[in-house]
């Protein structure tokens, strides 16, 4: 689906929008001196070293940035994955997506630059709050459900029974090597990205401290692990990528050869691909093919008792039922102007 470029703007605006909103509100956090609570809305100065709600806190601190931080641009990579895949327009889908991956975002900033979240936001009461979140939570659970309300509401739209391929694998042979392409040419990235992560981080070490292996051991084996993870879902969605686009190419393709077959046999038709496939030029070329076959047979037809207009050692079969008429599955298109 081709989004024009005002769809476009309603569908990325969300996302610095919300980047913008929440990287305002903390730095107004930064001069909380204390609690103030307005009713049961309260704010308060709080540094989050983990992930939402303390998560990743127990990991070394340079891993854990790093770790994370990695983790948010593994979701842009996704996000936009999805936002070229979609084949439909939902705005409010694709908003949705774009304000919850820019709540991400701002708290992604926040690590890379402090090494902690600001968070400012509790509810309840001085003697009985709960835990501290800010803007950018808040926008994230408005995101999650801007979505979930997108995939009920317009589910039809979103999966059309008349729009969807009954399988993804139409040509196996070659959708395997062009999912394995994919997923090679990821893990060999991945291989010199973590060749050369795992020995910078190692030389700097023990440039710094050392040859102490305790240490080595307690920063590398949690970055290894957390390495081959991400390398791995890496792979992993660069393989279903793979099978998405190959499916809209060898699906075209295949329903083109079904379409000469079905034009060969005497029975033109329009051919219809589906929504997102490439070669869509095809139902174009199959129209002009149609046209031109049935404008064949009609003047086979009229002039049924004349010899051919050209010299063919192997003329083609009338199209003629016996009594002289246009056969019935045949059935002429509409001329373009």
């Amino acid at each position: 689906m081709q989004l024009r470029r005002l769809d476009w703007i309603i569908v990325l605006v969300p996302l610095f929008a919300t980047w913008g909103i929440d990287q305002i509100t903390k730095a107004w956090a930064e001069g909380l001196k204390s609690v103030n609570f307005h009713g049961p809305l309260g704010f308060v100065l709080h540094h989050n070293h983990g992930a939402m709600l303390g998560l990743f806190s127990d990991l070394p601190a340079v891993l854990r940035i790093v770790t994370l931080s990695t983790g948010g641009a593994f979701l842009i990579f996704t996000f936009s994955i999805i936002q070229y895949l979609l084949p439909i327009k939902s705005l409010q889908l694709r908003a949705g997506m774009s304000i919850l991956l820019g709540g991400i975002l701002g708290n992604v900033t926040d690590r890379i630059v402090n090494g902690y979240v600001i968070d400012f936001i509790v509810l309840g009461s001085p003697q009985n709050a709960s835990p501290a979140f800010n803007l950018a939570d808040v926008l994230q659970w408005v995101g999650y459900a801007m979505i979930a309300i997108a995939l009920f509401r317009e589910s039809e739209v979103l999966w059309p029974a008349e729009n969807t391929r009954k399988r993804m694998w139409v040509n196996i042979k070659f959708q395997l090597r062009y999912c394995f392409l994919l997923t090679g040419i990821g893990l060999g990235f991945s291989l010199i990205a973590g060749v050369f992560s795992y020995t910078f981080l190692r030389v700097t070490i023990i440039d710094l401290v050392g040859a102490n292996e305790k240490l080595l051991d307690h920063y590398l084996m949690p970055f290894t692990l957390t390495f081959a993870i991400v390398a791995v879902s890496f792979s992993a969605v660069l393989f279903l990528v793979g099978r998405v686009l190959s499916s809209r190419i060898a699906g075209p393709l295949y329903a083109f050869e079904k379409f000469l077959d079905d034009l060969v046999a005497g029975r033109p038709r329009k051919l219809k691909l589906r929504a997102g496939d490439e070669f869509k030029h095809l139902e174009n070329i199959a129209e002009r093919m149609s046209e031109r076959y049935v404008e064949a047979l009609m003047a086979q037809s009229r002039f049924e008792n004349t010899p051919p207009p050209f010299q063919n050692p192997d003329p083609p079969p009338r199209a003629t039922t016996e009594d002289g008429k246009f056969p019935q599955n045949v059935t002429p298109l509409k001329r373009r102007n």
